[in-house]
């Protein structure tokens, strides 16, 4: 849909007031009215503005939409199933709840990244981006290493790394406060008006938080851009780094996510190409696909706060699959 505004109800006065211009100006031209009416066509009878509606190519609901053939657990947070090329809620479970993220974060630090950032840049990681407990996930950063972008970009979204978080918010912003504020502006600019972020990798915070839908928001902002689609689809990947000490050395990440791992397997007819995992006793576990049927359509799925990893998985493929058996997919 277009919202097309133009000005059609001043036709007659304004070549009234082009014919007493004309006249009263001693010039010596009294035009026609034909003449008249050809000008105010030529310059009034215009479209003074031609734009889409915000929401035009976005999938949308305000309620749960169910789907024949998936039932969610109920540990889950919430769920949804968003079918991309016909711009439909295919499955709707809460997803406009506020709920705590976990790493899934790392999506909107990614857009930032793909967004803001020259991936060719070399960073110089700091203290602050290797400050992080033995149990939480990092790419093995060290303190004065030096990287690319590209490098630690590959990390935060295939590996989850929260070193790689820290090390991309302070190279764009100058620092962690600074880059969340950012996150925030285009969280909104997205549409995700029920999202606030302190960090960019979603270590446990009160004040941290978004919905399953925002989450799609962001997720879609991010597939549009194909480097985002190559880094997810990747198996693994292996990071090149000069120490501060000045002695080179790689380091290989692999997925979070346990399609891309071997360890679950999609439906027939669902090509996953990767996501984004998340994981927090607050938040359970989560996870946000990008997937496409056997006829290249596209699809973003979601679970949020699931128990553990195994119901988190059983609960994505029986959603994709409930959406294959629904004719959504072409399962032929």
């Amino acid at each position: 849909m277009r919202y097309i505004k133009t000005k059609t109800k001043r036709k007659l006065g304004a070549a009234v007031c082009l014919i007493l211009a004309f006249t009263t100006t001693g010039c010596g031209f009294r035009p026609s009215y034909d003449q008249a009416a050809a000008y105010e066509h030529s310059n009034y009878d215009k479209n003074l503005y031609q734009g889409s509606l915000f929401a035009e190519d976005l999938c949308v609901t305000d309620k749960d939409v169910p789907l024949a053939g998936f039932t969610e657990d109920t540990s889950l947070h919430a769920a949804g199933l968003f079918d991309l090329k016909d711009e439909e809620v295919l499955y709707a479970y809460q997803l406009h709840e506020k709920l705590f993220p976990a790493s899934t974060t790392k999506v909107m630090t990614a857009y930032l990244t793909l967004k803001y950032g020259n991936l060719d840049d070399i960073v110089t990681v700091s203290s602050n981006a290797t400050d992080f407990a033995a149990d939480e996930q990092t790419c093995n950063l060290r303190t004065g290493d030096q990287i690319s972008l590209y490098d630690l970009l590959c990390g935060l979204v295939l590996h989850s790394g929260n070193d790689c978080a820290v090390a991309i918010a302070e190279h764009l912003a100058g620092s962690v406060e600074e880059f969340a504020a950012m996150m925030n502006r285009e969280a909104k600019a997205l549409g995700a008006t029920n999202t606030h972020f302190v960090n960019p990798h979603g270590l446990q915070d009160e004040d941290h938080y978004t919905t399953a839908y925002d989450l799609y928001l962001m997720f879609n902002a991010c597939v549009k851009d194909q480097r985002f689609l190559d880094i997810i689809s990747l198996p693994s990947y292996t990071g090149e780094l000069t120490g501060a000490d000045g002695v080179y050395r790689t380091e290989q990440w692999l997925p979070t996510n346990y399609y891309s791992l071997g360890e679950a397997y999609a439906p027939y007819g669902v090509n996953i190409f990767g996501g984004k995992t998340g994981t927090t006793d607050e938040a359970g576990s989560c996870v946000i696909l990008y997937s496409q049927d056997l006829e290249d359509n596209p699809y973003i799925s979601i679970v949020m706060g699931a128990d553990d990893k195994t119901i988190l998985y059983d609960d994505m493929t029986n959603l994709l699959a409930a959406g294959a058996a629904g004719g959504s997919y072409d399962t032929e």
